[in-house]
Formats: C-alpha cells, sequence, structure tokens
C-alpha cells in the first residue's frame, strides 16, 4: 500500500510489483489527473469468464483529457497465459463495444504506454 495524491483513494493498495511501478509513475505524472486501482468486484462480462482490469485513468495530453477506462498492466504481455490473453482481448472488444471515448490498453511499459496515448 503507498500513499496518493491523485488517486480516488487516499492510499494505493496494488498486488505486484509490476502493479506499484505503475502507481509510482501515475503518481510522478502531471499529465495523469486522476487514477484509481480497480477493485475486485469490478468486472467486464466475455465469453471467457469476467474479467477484473487493473486500472482506470483520466489524463490530460495535448490539451486533451482522455478516460482510459481500464489499463491492464502485467509484467510481461508475451508470456500471458493464453486464456488470460484471451479474456485481454475480449474486454477490448468489450470497451470498444459501449461505443464511449474510453479506451482499453492492454501494457507491460510504462513508458511505451505513455508513448501510445
Amino acid at each position: 500500500m503507498m500513499p496518493s495524491n491523485h488517486s480516488v483513494y487516499e492510499y494505493v493498495v496494488y498486488d505486484s510489483d509490476t502493479e506499484q511501478q505503475f502507481a509510482q509513475k501515475f503518481e510522478d505524472n502531471a499529465s495523469i489527473k486522476c487514477y484509481a486501482k480497480l477493485p475486485g468486484w469490478f468486472r467486464i462480462p466475455t465469453p471467457l469468464g469476467s474479467y477484473n482490469p487493473d486500472w482506470a485513468l483520466l489524463v490530460e495530453k495535448d490539451d486533451e483529457t482522455k478516460l482510459y477506462f481500464v489499463v491492464e498492466t502485467k509484467a510481461n504481455l508475451k508470456t500471458t497465459r493464453t486464456s488470460e490473453a484471451d479474456k485481454i482481448r475480449c474486454g477490448k472488444k468489450a470497451v470498444e463495444a459501449m461505443g464511449t471515448a474510453a479506451k482499453f490498453e492492454a501494457v507491460d511499459d510504462y513508458n511505451e504506454f505513455m508513448e501510445k496515448i
């Protein structure tokens, strides 16, 4: 657990070293206006079973504010189990199907994520 100034909560509880690193970088980045570690009950239904993404964040970049409804952080996406990778793909499609401006990104590198957005 770490204290937070930019999360919707006073403290951020993380599940892994990778999540801790992302949370710290969210805290240190002025472009990240607000973020939340999504609770276990937050699930996206998919044909392969429900899926619990890691984060939601509000990013301001190039004078534009974007909601990244869910951001999935895995230590190494290339070695993610096939069933988990399939759920990630389904989660991305589910967010797209909502028809909102929210984005879904599966990332294992913070800098790569910031370049994508």
